[in-house]
């Protein structure tokens, strides 16, 4: 195999319960997290070292890319599994090239799913040296995040991030193909400040209902999973907004409009900037478009999508 080519989906937080700060300084959440159609696209071919590429220039292409930490962490464990800890063996080595379609600080895990894509690109390029375990380890060695990006469906992901459990698929049904508005301002939200801000509430003599407690998550997931039939629309949560909403008030003063005026679903996707709104078939994609751009400018991402878990390539 000389060129390999993966599709790196974005992500929604359709559900998001942050529950409380550990002991290590990382918060522990329960979430529903979803794929999309939208995404980035890795492609990788054998090279005699790391490299990267990008056609966006505002993307940092050395070793802080993901996708390059990624390919250190997937050699090393390939070194591992073939019991040596060469971290410069040839056969691991690729050059990369990221179309990057999901913007950064959005809260879509766009650098989380290169990262997981540029694991499994290594490990075709490299006639599968890791297995299913060996290649979950290596992303959780990457991010919170990155876990999720190896299941192909909609999951639940719990403690703070590397316990991942897929929906059933009757569940999982409800979901597939629901069309979605995804929306971004032309500012981002950096994830370590919201979850910083977010402890600093929770710390403040004001900060009852910060955090969710585990018990009361744990509930309505089971409400919502147990209820056969129960649309997308009645799971939505993120208790993530409250510290972003407060110092960038085009968030909620946007939502806010779209659920007035065109009666939408629509919540903050993790920790920002970037909104999503489930749609109907009905829904008028255009005169919402509008509005977003009145609100934000032209400078703002709108982009149709679906959620969906086939990988295309």
């Amino acid at each position: 195999m000389s060129v390999v080519t993966i599709f790196a989906p974005a992500k929604l937080n359709l559900f998001l319960a942050v529950t409380g700060r550990r002991t290590d300084g990382f918060h522990d959440l329960i979430s529903v997290v979803a794929p999309l159609d939208f995404g980035d696209t890795l492609r990788a071919e054998p090279a005699e070292g790391f490299s990267l590429a990008c056609d966006d220039p505002d993307v940092p292409c050395d070793e802080t890319n993901l996708v390059l930490r990624a390919a250190a962490v997937f050699a090393l464990a390939a070194g591992a599994a073939a019991g040596t800890t060469n971290a410069s063996d040839r056969s691991t080595a690729a050059k990369f090239f990221l179309e990057k379609r999901v913007p950064m600080g959005a809260g879509l895990g766009g650098g989380s799913s290169d990262a997981v894509a540029a694991l499994r690109a290594l490990n075709l390029l490299s006639g599968d040296r890791l297995g299913p375990a060996a290649l979950a380890a290596a992303a959780a060695q990457l991010g919170s995040d990155c876990p999720l990006f190896l299941q192909d469906g909609p999951v639940v992901v719990r403690g703070r991030g590397e316990r991942v459990e897929p929906l059933p698929a009757p569940v999982a049904g409800r979901l597939r193909g629901r069309r979605v508005l995804l929306f971004k301002p032309a500012f981002g939200i950096s994830t370590p400040w919201a979850y910083a801000r977010l402890a600093a509430l929770a710390g403040g003599s004001a900060a009852g209902g910060v955090y969710l407690p585990p018990v009361e998550a744990e509930a309505r997931l089971a409400a919502w999973l147990g209820e056969a039939g129960a649309p997308a629309e009645t799971l939505l949560f993120n208790n993530m907004e409250p510290p972003a909403f407060a110092k960038f008030l085009a968030l909620p003063t946007l939502l806010e409009e779209l659920r007035a005026r065109f009666g939408l679903a629509a919540r903050m996707s993790g920790s920002g900037s970037a909104c999503f709104a489930l749609l109907g078939d009905d829904a008028p994609v255009g005169a919402i478009t509008d509005a977003i751009r009145a609100a934000w400018g032209d400078s703002a991402l709108v982009v149709a999508a679906r959620l969906e878990w086939s990988r295309p390539g």
